[in-house]
């Protein structure tokens, strides 16, 4: 696996050994040692499985507490994938990072807890796959609204056409009106429930 830090060094692509022939392929998508020497220790208490038409945004999540760390990969289709660090007092505060994951380039993304993701869904259908570090909490689940302008991400809409959204995401407060993690708030804070 090589791990490469993105604009935002905490966000880190991963990207698998593949090993193919006429039978196939083959590729270890996690392996605990070398997750730890690159990301940091982190223990994974859930996966999830989603499947998405084209043109759907999901997101931009987090918890608030309860936080999620997630690495997270599309298996079957194309996603653009987001992250947006939401720590007030980080030097990259506000700022985005993006990676196109697909089934073909088999590509994953560690998106550390303190962050909001998402992601769009570039081709006709897609099944996302999420490891996460802490449990799904739906009264602690909050949102930021996908296309805030102070925030600026580049989605790769479709074009002529606005992606489809919850009716929660299509109302979620901008950056500057969301709860978000405070000056001093640390992954070590976490407590898992």
């Amino acid at each position: 696996m090589e791990y490469i830090r993105t604009a935002i060094p905490e966000v880190i692509l991963m990207k698998p050994i593949v090993f193919g022939d006429h039978r196939g392929f083959f590729l270890e998508t996690f392996r605990q040692s070398e997750f730890d020497a690159f990301c940091g220790h982190q223990d994974f208490v859930q996966d999830n499985h989603s499947g998405s038409r084209q043109g759907i945004v999901r997101g931009l999540h987090y918890q608030l507490h309860q936080t999620q760390g997630k690495l997270v990969r599309a298996a079957v289709g194309e996603v653009f994938d987001v992250a947006v660090d939401i720590r007030q007092g980080s030097p990259t505060f506000g700022k985005w990072v993006g990676a196109v994951l697909s089934a073909e380039n088999r590509h994953q993304l560690w998106v550390p807890p303190g962050f909001a993701h998402g992601y769009y869904v570039m081709s006709e259908w897609a099944e996302f796959l999420y490891k996460a570090t802490n449990y799904y909490a739906p009264e602690w689940e909050r949102s930021i609204l996908w296309n805030d302008p102070a925030i600026g991400i580049e989605w790769p809409l479709v074009e002529g056409a606005l992606p489809t959204l919850s009716n929660r995401d299509a109302m979620a407060p901008r950056l500057a009106d969301a709860e978000v993690f405070p000056v001093g708030w640390s992954a070590d804070m976490i407590v898992k429930e």
